[in-house]
C-alpha cells in the first residue's frame, strides 16, 4: 500500500505542476501533507516536516548566501568578460549560443556544486537568450544535462556516496568511467548543437555588432517604461519567434552587459576574481562546510565592494526575490522528502523495485542497476538511492558474480536525469533565475536527459566498464 501511495504522490505532484494547476511550492507542501493523512500518519506530519527541514536547512542556507555572493559578483562585473567571451564565440548565432551554454556549464561544474554552476551559467547566458528571444528551457535543459554528467566527479557527491555505501575507493569507481562519461558529455554537446540549429532556423541570426550596439539598429522595447529601459534589436532573417511579451524587470537583467552600470567595481576586479577562486578551491578541498564558506564570502564581498551600509542594503534588496524564491522552494521540498522518508514510502518503493527484477536478470545486475538509476535517482534523493537501494542491488548482483565496482559505476548513469529531479534543490536555482516554470523545464528536459543517461550506459557496456 505504501508503495502505491508513494508512486501516486510523486505522480500527482508531477502532473499538477506540469499542467500548471499548482505552483511548485504549493504542490511540494500540500500534496505530501494530504498523502500523509491518507497513509494514516497525519498526527506525525509535524515531526516529518521538522526532520525534512532540519536535513535541508544547511542547503537552504548555502543557497541563500550563494545567491547573494554571486549576485554581488554579477553586479560588480566579475562575469562580464565571460559574457563577452561567449558572445564573441557565439557571434549572435543561436546554435553557437546553445553550444556555449553547454560548454560553460560543463566547465563551471568542475567545482562539484550544481547550484554554483547554475547561478554562474544563467547569470552569463540569460541576457543573451532574452535579447535574441531564444527558448529559455533550452538553456535550462542543456545546463542541467551538462551539469548532470559532470556531477559524477568524485567530489560531486554521487561517486562518493556509492563508494561509501559499497566500501570502495572513489577513484576506482570514477577513473574507469571517464570514457563513458566523456561520451555522455559529447552527446550533450551534440544535442546542444541540434537544439541550437533548431533555434537558428526558428529565429535567424544577428551580427555581433547588432547585439553589442543595439542603439545603432532598429529596436523593439524590452522591459518596463522609463529611462533604465534596454532595447533589443530586431533579428534579421528566420521566422518570428512567437515569444511571449517581455516581463517587467527584464531590462534590469540586461544590465549584466551594460558596461556603465553604477555597481561596477573595475578596480576590485582581481580581488573579486581571487576571492571567488579561493572560495571555489575551499569548496573542493572541503576546508569548511559550504554554507559557512558562502556566508563568509558574501559578507566579505559586500563589505569590500560596497563599504557604505545603504549600498549593502540596496544590493541585498536587489537579490531578495531570488533568495526568497529559492530558499522557499527548498523548505517546501523538505516537506515532500520528509513525508516520503518518514512514512516509509521511499523504503517500500525501493524494495518493490528490487523485488520485481526477474531472477534471470541476476547475471546482468549491472545493466539493471544502470537502467533503474534513471527513475530511482529522479524520484528519490541521492542519499536514498545510494544508501538505501544500491546496497540491496549490489548484494543481489554479488550472488551472480557481478562485482561491487561494476554496480557502483552503473549507479552513476542516471545523474543527467537526476539533476532535474524535483527533489534536487539546485534545479530550483536554475529555473528560478532563468524565470522558467518548473513544469516547462521538466517536459522539455526529461526525454533528452534520459537519452543522455542511456548513451552513457551503452558506452559503459561497449567499453567493458559496466
Amino acid at each position: 500500500m505504501l508503495t502505491i501511495l508513494g508512486f501516486a504522490m510523486i505522480a500527482t505532484f508531477l502532473v499538477l505542476i506540469m499542467m500548471k494547476k499548482m505552483s511548485p511550492i504549493a504542490a511540494l507542501v500540500l500534496i505530501p501533507a494530504l498523502f500523509c493523512v491518507f497513509v494514516g500518519k497525519g498526527a506525525k506530519l509535524g515531526d516529518y516536516v521538522i526532520d525534512g527541514v532540519t536535513s535541508l536547512a544547511p542547503t537552504a542556507a548555502m543557497l541563500m548566501f550563494a545567491i547573494v555572493y554571486f549576485g554581488v559578483m554579477i553586479d560588480v562585473g566579475l562575469f562580464d568578460p565571460v559574457v563577452r567571451g561567449i558572445l564573441k564565440f557565439a557571434k549572435a548565432d543561436p546554435m553557437r549560443i546553445v553550444v556555449g551554454t553547454a560548454i560553460l556549464a560543463a566547465i563551471v561544474s568542475l567545482d562539484g556544486d550544481g547550484s554554483t554552476t547554475f547561478m554562474i551559467t544563467v547569470s552569463a547566458m540569460y541576457p543573451l537568450y532574452k535579447r535574441l528571444k531564444m527558448s529559455l528551457v533550452v538553456m535550462t535543459g542543456v545546463a542541467a544535462m551538462a551539469n548532470g554528467v559532470m556531477n559524477t566527479l568524485p567530489w560531486g557527491g554521487p561517486t562518493a556516496r556509492a563508494a561509501t555505501a559499497l566500501k570502495l575507493d572513489a577513484s576506482d569507481i570514477f577513473v574507469p568511467m571517464i570514457p563513458a562519461l566523456a561520451v555522455g558529455l559529447l552527446g550533450v554537446f551534440v544535442l546542444s548543437y541540434v537544439l541550437g540549429m533548431r533555434e537558428r532556423k526558428r529565429l535567424g541570426t544577428l551580427t555581433l555588432e547588432e547585439v553589442l550596439e543595439p542603439a545603432e539598429t532598429e529596436t523593439v522595447l524590452v522591459g518596463a517604461g522609463g529611462p533604465g529601459d534596454t532595447k533589443a534589436p530586431v533579428r534579421t532573417g528566420g521566422a518570428s519567434s512567437g515569444a511571449d511579451a517581455p516581463e517587467e524587470g527584464d531590462a534590469e537583467r540586461f544590465q549584466v552587459l551594460d558596461p556603465n552600470r553604477p555597481t561596477l567595481r573595475p578596480k576590485l576586479y582581481w580581488f573579486n576574481a581571487l576571492l571567488t577562486a579561493v572560495l571555489l578551491t575551499s569548496m573542493i578541498m572541503e576546508w569548511l562546510p559550504i554554507p559557512v564558506l558562502f556566508l563568509l564570502g558574501a559578507a566579505l564581498a559586500l563589505t569590500v565592494n560596497f563599504p557604505h551600509i545603504p549600498d549593502q542594503k540596496a544590493r541585498l534588496a536587489a537579490h531578495a526575490d531570488n533568495v526568497l524564491n529559492v530558499s522557499g522552494m527548498v523548505f517546501a521540498a523538505a516537506v515532500f522528502t520528509g513525508v516520503l522518508q518518514g512514512t516509509g514510502m521511499v523504503d517500500h518503493m525501493a524494495r518493490w523495485m528490487v523485488d520485481v527484477i526477474p531472477e534471470g536478470m541476476g547475471p546482468h545486475m549491472a545493466l539493471v542497476t544502470g537502467i533503474l538509476s534513471l527513475p530511482l535517482t529522479y524520484f528519490m534523493s541521492n542519499d536514498g538511492f545510494y544508501f538505501g537501494v544500491l546496497p540491496v542491488l549490489a548484494e543481489a548482483g554479488a550472488a551472480h558474480g557481478v562485482t561491487p565496482l561494476e554496480m557502483a559505476r552503473a549507479s552513476l548513469v542516471g545523474q543527467p536525469l537526476h539533476m532535474s529531479s524535483p527533489l534536487v534543490p539546485a534545479v530550483y536555482v536554475l529555473v528560478g533565475m532563468a524565470k522558467v516554470e518548473f513544469g516547462d523545464h521538466t517536459k522539455f528536459v526529461v526525454k533528452w536527459a534520459a537519452l543522455t543517461c542511456l548513451l552513457i550506459l551503452g558506452a559503459g557496456i561497449l567499453f567493458g566498464i559496466i
